[in-house]
């Protein structure tokens, strides 16, 4: 018989030291990319230079593919709302393809969109180095992650496995339906078996790290915005599925 345990939402964490292994937490809807299913992201970088008496232009950059070619939803939802299970109030979100696109970025868009559809793609959206500046990194998602955090103990703490977007074992033991999604306090747990299942409101920095596979494309952006400024880099992005 599974043990259950839903203490109260302001109770204390279980005393296991929290060890996040990563190597442990890829999967479709962690960090880490899965050829063929899920979400990607694709895109590039540009800055804004002037003209010979004309308006400044944009120029293509980088790749995206060529810094960043993971697939992490948090960050995914953070900074574009896209794959957003997090609960973020996303940063740049739903700003369509730029108007002013560099003649590079614009001939790829064009030539995917040429092979693909105008529905192979989604998310389309661009980020000013600046706002990137801004960004409060601490900032707490709204609201809990809709995946419960999962984690085995060990002899040096807790280990997390994985976020559970559904577990069969888990619904069983507190009676959920087949399909049945509900919103869970944060700090709720639940010990099932000897995983423990546990409701996590994560902040910005948890989803965008500052060692992690965003830190190249930062370093990038900074790097033109030295020489252009701040409001005259920006990336943009569009994602399939």
């Amino acid at each position: 018989m599974h043990r259950t345990i839903v203490p109260h939402p302001g109770r204390a964490p279980a005393r296991w030291e929290e060890v996040v292994d990563p190597a442990r937490t890829k999967s479709i809807d962690g960090v880490g990319r899965m050829t063929g299913m899920g979400t990607d992201i694709s895109g590039f970088i540009e800055y804004r230079m002037p003209q010979d008496e004309q308006e400044p232009a944009w120029y293509s950059a980088h790749d995206l593919s060529s810094l960043n070619d993971v697939r992490n939803y948090d960050a995914f939802g953070c900074l574009f709302g896209v794959r957003n299970y997090a609960n973020f109030r996303p940063v740049a979100a739903g700003r369509g393809f730029p108007a002013d696109a560099s003649a590079a970025v614009s001939a790829r868009f064009g030539r995917l969109t040429e092979w693909y559809g105008e529905d192979g793609f989604h998310g389309t959206t661009w980020i000013t180095w600046a706002e990137v500046k801004a960004v409060d990194w601490d900032e707490l998602a709204e609201r809990p992650d809709s995946r419960l955090h999962a984690y085995r103990p060990t002899p040096s703490g807790l280990r997390m496995t994985g976020k559970a977007s559904w577990s069969g074992a888990f619904a069983e033991a507190v009676g959920l339906e087949p399909g049945e999604v509900r919103e869970w306090p944060e700090g709720s747990e639940w010990l099932v078996g000897d995983t423990l299942y546990r409701s996590v409101t994560i902040c910005r920095r948890d989803a965008v790290t500052e060692t992690g596979e965003w830190q190249p494309v930062w370093d990038a952006m900074n790097a033109l915005a030295d020489r252009h400024g701040d409001d005259n880099v920006r990336l943009v992005v569009w994602f399939d599925d």
